[in-house]
């Protein structure tokens, strides 16, 4: 009986120990995420408070573009947004870029936060790529060049093609 007693209080402790150092461990992956966007986004580190944003957009950051691509060995930009809504937001949609366009409402720039979409015409009539938009003027999106990354809406190219920012109805 003692002897159970002793191993029974044993398992507990060990118990106890293994959910703090879970615990821990969680706490340096968030301190590091957030530390880590806080440097790309130009923000103080505690404006980084989105953790599963976070966490996915450093899951999928570098993933190479690929037209029509739904995973992590290649993503365009419409998917990529997709993916991110359903996993982050649990809202479905799909499409192009002009689709999800459609399943937003116009806001204007000035008015944009972090889950707002960003749409651009790039060499063309139509909309024709997408981002998600995380704060002070940065957005990630599945770029043709250099795949999943982040970039700022004040550069001249994205200036240049800048159609919309947009909210999703509902």
């Amino acid at each position: 009986m003692l002897l159970a007693t002793i191993l029974l209080f044993a398992g507990c402790a060990t118990s106890r120990k293994a959910e703090r150092v879970a615990k821990a461990t969680q706490e340096a992956k968030e301190k590091a995420i957030k530390e880590k966007y806080a440097d790309k986004l130009a923000v103080p580190a505690d404006s980084v408070s989105n953790y599963p944003l976070y966490s996915f957009v450093d899951d999928w950051y570098g993933t190479p573009y690929k037209y029509a691509g739904r995973t992590k060995s290649g993503v365009d930009c419409s998917d990529f947004i997709c993916i991110l809504l359903q996993t982050i937001y649990n809202k479905s949609l799909s499409g192009t870029a002009g689709n999800i366009f459609e399943a937003c409402r116009p806001i204007s720039a000035d008015s944009l936060k972090e889950g707002d979409l960003v749409f651009f015409k790039i060499n063309s009539k139509i909309i024709s790529h997408v981002g998600f938009y995380l704060q002070n003027n940065r957005f990630v999106h599945a770029s043709v060049h250099s795949g999943v990354v982040i970039s700022d809406l004040g550069q001249d190219y994205y200036k240049k093609y800048f159609f919309k920012a947009g909210r999703l109805k509902s």
